[in-house]
């Protein structure tokens, strides 16, 4: 007897069906074709325990199992269950009416007990897609894929609760969750403000620019100064997570399975800090079974990465493509896959191997030649794509034990949001630039238009200050930003001074 079941195979963010075929015919063999993976072959032994556990049997017939299509490899543990499924069917153990109505997905424990799986979101979207009527998964799953509607989502917990449900014996009801509701309910939910951050206003103003114009940042300082707990609080001055960028996130996070049991659609901007441990596979992403990296799990978001000198100097410059593309490829010899990748970079860094050059109060120890050298560690085409240099300094004890509120992030966020607002009307036209920081050339040349005394003085500083040519563009961006930030429709000598002192580390002389 043959019966149908199906389930999905992710790749990339996107998911495709498959048709599980069991036929159970005359023999005493089980065959598994259609390109399994070691873990999916080594589903008969999962299979034949988990359903003898609740009663049922292994045939003693041959069993034929073909994944369909056959040339799609097939990978992971979630085939069990629509295997075991399509086995009590076929072999007449049960009716299961409406198998071919559902996707269907799960890891199989020995004792019949469901783990959790990959990728469910992008596997519900494709359900809904292809007129499916529901998804059974797992239960830890099911908010996860909750987020698809008109679809219904029937989480279970065993091999024996998706029985009974397929043959109309369970009172399990689809999963009814509005995950819209409570997305906008967790929109502001940032752990960390700006309110809590005393002194250090020139830095803040820097990362206001940043977030305002989508801009890369990286702060240079001494130990202590403050960077890391800056940068923590970036994301939360961002412009909140639309529904269509949340989604984009989310099923990102699920293909690599670092969504929760209890989450569904992720609220806020995601933030990554990886060690400078990291391997360069693990940070943009592949390996033998491709999985993305963490500057796709920042896409929409923040990546950080503290002390940049330390990382392995591949590991940087694997980043370079990302950052201009906004997209990670990832290549194999019968498959091509696309990450999206659009994150804001901020790094940190050190000014020297001892941390004190120009300390105030500190003395710098590291040798003749020693800070150049620390500096070299980070590649000119890398800080290239960075549009923001900033210098953080120490905070005194006066600035730190002070009275004074601080502006919290939810003001800062309000002026972010109005600047991107403006930046949306002016590149309503395009579909690839939607911030500043996004813009080519010619964009650049036409919207960063400056007056005769702006050009005199971009033209002082680049000569007194030994700025490099790559500079140049990077000034007229930044000070874009910081024109609609003042909403300004153009850019004055003032908002060209403010962009031109954020490119410390284009000016010659700078490491001594």
């Amino acid at each position: 007897m043959l019966a149908k079941s199906y389930g999905s195979a992710v790749h990339g963010v996107d998911a495709s069906t498959i048709t599980i075929e069991v036929n159970v015919g005359q023999g005493t063999k089980f065959f598994m074709v259609g390109l399994p993976d070691s873990a999916v072959k080594e589903s008969e032994q999962r299979v034949e325990s988990a359903i003898k556990f609740f009663g049922y049997h292994m045939p003693r017939q041959k069993v034929v199992v073909n994944l369909a299509p056959a040339d799609i490899r097939k990978e992971g543990s979630a085939y069990d269950l629509p295997i075991a499924l399509g086995i009590i069917k076929a072999s007449g153990q049960g009716q299961l009416g409406e198998l071919e109505k559902y996707v269907v997905m799960g890891e199989l424990s020995l004792d019949g007990i469901l783990r959790p799986i990959k990728g469910a979101l992008p596997i519900a979207i494709q359900a809904r897609k292809e007129g499916f009527k529901g998804f059974i998964l797992p239960k830890e799953n099911a908010y996860e894929a909750a987020i698809v509607d008109n679809l219904d989502i029937i989480g279970v917990e065993t091999i024996a609760e998706a029985v009974d449900y397929l043959e109309g014996n369970s009172d399990i009801q689809p999963l009814d969750y509005d995950t819209r509701d409570l997305f906008y309910h967790n929109q502001d939910n940032y752990a960390a403000d700006f309110a809590d951050v005393q002194g250090q206003e020139n830095i803040k103003r820097a990362l206001e620019i940043a977030a305002a114009g989508g801009h890369n940042v990286i702060m240079i300082g001494p130990p202590g100064a403050g960077k890391t707990m800056l940068a923590k609080r970036l994301p939360s001055i961002l412009p909140p997570l639309g529904l269509q960028e949340a989604l984009e996130t989310t099923k990102i996070h699920s293909v690599a399975g670092k969504l929760g049991t209890d989450t569904s659609l992720i609220a806020v901007r995601p933030f990554r800090a990886p060690h400078h441990t990291i391997s360069d596979v693990a940070l943009v992403g592949g390996g033998g079974i491709p999985q993305p990296g963490e500057i796709s799990l920042s896409h929409n978001g923040v990546l950080f990465l503290d002390e940049l000198p330390e990382f392995k100097r591949t590991v940087l410059e694997v980043m370079r493509q990302p950052l201009e593309e906004r997209k990670v490829t990832i290549s194999r010899a019968k498959i091509s896959l696309d990450y999206p990748a659009n994150f804001m970079l901020i790094a940190s860094m050190n000014p020297c191997p001892c941390g004190y050059y120009n300390h105030p109060d500190k003395e710098c120890v590291c040798p003749p030649g020693g800070v150049q050298r620390y500096l070299n560690k980070v590649s000119g085409p890398l800080l290239d794509r960075i549009d923001l240099h900033v210098e953080v300094t120490p905070v005194s004890f006066d600035e730190m034990t002070a009275d004074r509120k601080s502006e919290s992030s939810e003001e800062i966020r309000n002026r972010v949001i109005k600047a991107r607002e403006t930046q949306s009307e002016r590149f309503s036209g395009s579909n690839e630039v939607y911030n500043n920081a996004m813009m080519n050339s010619q964009m650049t040349k036409q919207v960063c238009a400056i007056n005769a005394s702006g050009k005199t003085l971009l033209k002082t500083a680049m000569e007194k200050l030994g700025l490099s040519a790559r500079a140049y563009d990077r000034i007229l961006k930044v000070s874009r930003t910081i024109a609609d930030l003042a909403g300004s429709d153009t850019i004055s000598i003032e908002h060209l001074a403010e962009a031109i002192q954020y490119r410390s580390l284009d000016r010659e002389g700078w490491a001594g």
